[in-house]
């Protein structure tokens, strides 16, 4: 596997096992989600990271953004945050007049690489409804004309704690996220320690600053990406291994699965859309990628399955509360019970 399209796919994941080395050294005890996120990038994929606070989080997103180049732009979610907040804002001119400048998500046009949406769940749904465009299609409408992101990266952080002046992300907009991420603060205890008591980890500011600067360019990535994809293979088996986990999921009686305190029959609303299995698909190809392989393997589906698929499954008002205790078995029940060749 060397070249697609005049891509050399093994510089490629030379520079994607380079830039997944520099993230864990910034974020520590971190390793499966960075791992998922790096997928996510390499395959094109919006993200959204969901932990407690001061988990790092904010972190982990600002050092790949360094990490890949290019314009890098954010906005703080707010109660009072409305569309017009992204794409200008107003104020008085030196002469005392009205003016009107570019917001953050216009300002470097098409050499935007990653617009950072902080704390996206304190939000109002006007304002994710602007990012449902912008993550579907890479493009808004803004003083007559249409603006396009061709190269660019939404990520996107939640608190996982606090639910006061928070607003939940509509359906689609969580499906228009490639991966959702959960970040939790690390078990081991010399990982710990290093977090408590080593200074490069309490300046954010310097740690990401000691970065390098855009080890995997950003405008590239669009056909690194498209090569990814179109170089690995899924045999007939693996087809069919992946359907029958999508069946599954959208039917899970159907597969004689039970879990505790839950009646299957009234869980699942919806989801699990075709467009979200072929996502959980595309970060099984560039898993293989990344592993050195032209070819899929039920490992690459199962190590993607819970980031890619668990926020596209719906349940209902009965049991949406209770969202983050079920959705991991129910993840856990359908690739137990589904067979793999």
């Amino acid at each position: 596997m060397t070249q697609k399209n005049n891509i050399d796919l093994n510089a490629g994941r030379e520079k994607a096992l380079h830039f997944e080395q520099l993230l864990n050294s910034a974020v520590i005890g971190q390793v499966q989600a960075v791992r998922s996120l790096t997928i996510a990038i390499f395959s094109r994929g919006h993200v959204l990271l969901e932990g407690d606070v001061g988990v790092g989080k904010t972190t982990l997103l600002r050092a790949a953004a360094r990490l890949l180049g290019g314009a890098y732009q954010r906005i703080e979610g707010a109660v009072d945050l409305m569309p017009s907040d992204f794409l200008y804002h107003a104020y008085i001119n030196e002469q005392g007049q009205p003016a009107v400048a570019p917001g953050p998500l216009l300002q470097s046009e098409e050499k935007l690489a990653v617009f950072f949406f902080n704390e996206i769940n304190r939000a109002r749904p006007q304002a994710h409804s602007l990012l449902l465009r912008l993550m579907a299609e890479r493009s808004v409408n803004a003083f007559n004309r249409e603006y396009t992101f061709p190269h660019l990266t939404v990520f996107a952080d939640r608190n996982r704690l606090e639910r006061e002046e928070t607003f939940e992300l509509p359906a689609a907009a969580r499906d228009r996220f490639f991966m959702e991420i959960s970040i939790n603060a690390p078990n081991e205890r010399e990982l710990q320690r290093d977090l408590m008591f080593n200074l490069r980890f309490q300046n954010t500011d310097e740690l990401i600053e000691n970065l390098p600067s855009s080890v995997v360019a950003y405008d590239e990535l669009n056909r690194l990406a498209t090569a990814v994809q179109n170089s690995i293979r899924a045999e007939l088996p693996l087809q069919d291994y992946a359907l029958n986990l999508w069946n599954a999921l959208r039917n899970p009686t159907e597969i004689g699965l039970e879990i505790e305190d839950v009646d299957i029959t009234r869980l699942i609303a919806g989801g699990a859309s075709p467009r979200g299995m072929g996502m959980l698909m595309r970060a099984a190809r560039c898993r293989a990628w990344l592993e050195g392989r032209d070819y899929l393997t039920p490992d690459d589906i199962r190590a993607v399955f819970h980031d890619t698929v668990a926020h596209r499954i719906f349940f209902t008002p009965a049991y949406e509360l209770r969202r983050d205790e079920i959705a991991p078995r129910l993840i856990e029940g359908v690739l137990g019970k589904i067979s793999a060749p």
